[in-house]
């Protein structure tokens, strides 16, 4: 998933590369070539707390000769960065002396040292009036996040982002920003807000620093196929021109999206098969991998059975091109767990759907929390009866 728009950020490519480095299902000789490439741009970037970091970790060897080349190295920089500080507050203007506070906030980011590149970025920002420039702070603190993904770091940086749009601000960054958002909800699991905030920035995709637009659009498509129902996937998503127009570059996404939308399951499943490579070998969607799988078998046997009454196991199996064994063991963990509205005559073969009705549902929520409302008095009388 390339693309050659844009330029992804250097730290979030080998973020991704030290993820793939310690991936189970990543052969041996990519993980050689993949060490090579990381030590490379931790070198090329003198990056001494993640050199440090990767060495006790066992994931590089140390080096000695070359930790104290790179400290020599900083070293030598930060003496220049500070030299050009005390110049611009001596005898340049304010935006010189932001300037001079900014690049040593990029130094350290770029050698990877994330506490005093934090401590930095608020220096710069104390020297920051306009609002557009205070977002860029915010974004460069949202890429380090993301590095070791900081879901707290991540998450105070958005509302932080948001409280500044209230002052003012482009549409550009707030664009921006929803990509950013997108990414964090998707990364801890919230895939319905994931799906409307990357559909939301389709047409106005800039964010080429997290990512390529391939990219974007795999996210998009995965997300909203677990999120959105029959008539919005089709408006939002199946029909959308921008996501036809690279779909088809992403390995199985458009038989995966296609065969779901126009029910023809046997494809699914095998476009799904080929899908489960790319999502495990995510760094932001591997640790909801099995969620994932959970979520879109849910969604695509509760649309079969949308369709039917009852059914019989054996055309239920025919249709998703899989065993009768294999469907019966699925739907009855998923009717265990309350996935699917539906039971199984075993001794008959037939599955039987009983969807619940909404007004009964209602009913039901209502005595459940007018109980546990009940509970909670009697257990607060018992307090103030002491």
């Amino acid at each position: 998933m390339d693309s050659e728009e844009g330029t992804q950020q250097p730290q979030l490519v080998l973020a991704h590369k030290l993820f793939l480095l310690t991936h189970p299902d990543v052969n041996d000789l990519d993980k050689v070539r993949l060490r090579e490439e990381v030590l490379e741009a931790v070198v090329s970037n003198d990056m001494v707390p993640l050199y440090e970091t990767l060495v006790s970790n066992g994931v590089l060897s140390l080096d000695q000769k070359v930790l104290d080349s790179m400290r020599s190295k900083n070293c030598d920089e930060l003496k220049k960065l500070d030299e050009k500080i005390a110049d611009a507050e001596e005898n340049l203007g304010e935006s010189e002396v932001r300037e001079a506070h900014l690049a040593k906030s990029l130094f350290y980011i770029r050698i990877g040292d994330k506490e005093k590149a934090l401590e930095q970025l608020k220096v710069t920002e104390s020297k920051t009036v306009a609002v557009g420039q205070k977002m860029d702070l915010v974004f460069y603190t949202l890429q380090m996040g993301l590095f070791d993904l900081d879901f707290d770091l991540i998450s105070k940086s958005i509302d932080k982002a948001k409280k500044l749009f209230e002052e003012g601000g482009d549409w550009e960054r707030k664009n921006r920003l929803k990509v950013y958002e997108g990414l964090f909800c998707m990364s801890t699991r919230n895939f319905k807000k994931a799906a409307d905030l990357f559909l939301d920035s389709i047409s106005t995709f800039t964010t080429y620093e997290l990512f390529p637009y391939d990219t974007f659009i795999f996210y998009t498509v995965l997300t909203s196929i677990i999120t959105l129902d029959r008539v919005s996937l089709k408006q939002k998503v199946v029909d959308a021109p921008e996501i036809l127009t690279v779909i088809g570059k992403i390995p199985y996404l458009s038989e995966f999206m296609n065969s779901l939308y126009e029910c023809q399951y046997k494809s699914f499943f095998s476009a799904f098969a080929g899908l489960t490579e790319h999502i495990k070998l995510d760094r932001y969607l591997q640790p909801h991998f099995r969620y994932y799988m959970r979520e879109v078998r849910t969604v695509v046997y509760s649309q079969f059975l949308e369709s039917y009454k009852s059914v019989t196991i054996e055309a239920m199996a025919k249709a998703f091109g899989v065993s009768e064994d294999f469907i019966d063991l699925e739907l009855s963990r998923f009717i265990a767990a309350g996935k699917l509205h539906c039971k199984i005559d075993k001794v008959a073969g037939v599955l039987e759907t009983n969807r619940p009705d909404a007004k009964n549902a209602l009913y039901q929520a209502t005595i459940k929390q007018g109980d546990f409302l009940l509970n909670r008095i009697q257990k607060l009388s018992r307090v103030i009866d002491l």
